[in-house]
């Protein structure tokens, strides 16, 4: 069974070198993602941000964050599951994880920046509520899909 972890000082590395994969796989890592992954308390943490982990049979597996972007507003950023463990569900359950703790959180919206080669992910995005918007200039270079989740109306 998969649970779902919030952050511990002990799991950075997982959150870095999970994160790092996939970004060096099929893009490059740029500045502001080797200041995040190296990081993750100052940049995300500090300012009320969360960072959740995958944790299967002991191991940690995949991670997902939530960074502050402005009040009510956060990014959902970061996602990554292990290679070795993709398919079983574990990227599922920490975009539903992260969806939850917005909403206890009373958020407005989430936003996030993909790629339309992910497609994996960006499908996964819509299946849980996220829409395309248009984009315009992102903070990542790799980004060509910008997509929101309004959270105000919902129950």
């Amino acid at each position: 069974m998969i649970t779902i972890e919030k952050y511990k000082p002990e799991y950075q590395c997982y959150f870095e070198a999970f994160n790092k994969a996939w970004l060096e796989k099929y893009f490059v890592v740029e500045a502001i993602d080797e200041y995040v992954l190296t990081h993750p308390e100052e940049a995300i943490l500090n300012d009320g941000g969360q960072i959740l982990f995958a944790v299967y049979q002991n191991e940690v597996i995949g991670t997902v964050a939530l960074r502050k972007v402005a009040d009510g507003v956060m990014e959902f950023t970061k996602m990554a599951v292990d290679e070795k463990y993709q398919g079983l569900g574990a990227g599922k359950l920490l975009c539903e994880a992260a969806i939850t703790l917005a909403r206890d959180l009373k958020l407005q919206k989430l936003v996030l920046y993909s790629q339309t080669q992910l497609e994996t992910a960006v499908g996964i995005y819509q299946k849980y509520g996220f829409i395309h918007k248009p984009i315009d200039r992102s903070k990542y270079k790799r980004a060509d899909v910008y997509m929101e989740m309004d959270l105000l109306y919902e129950s």
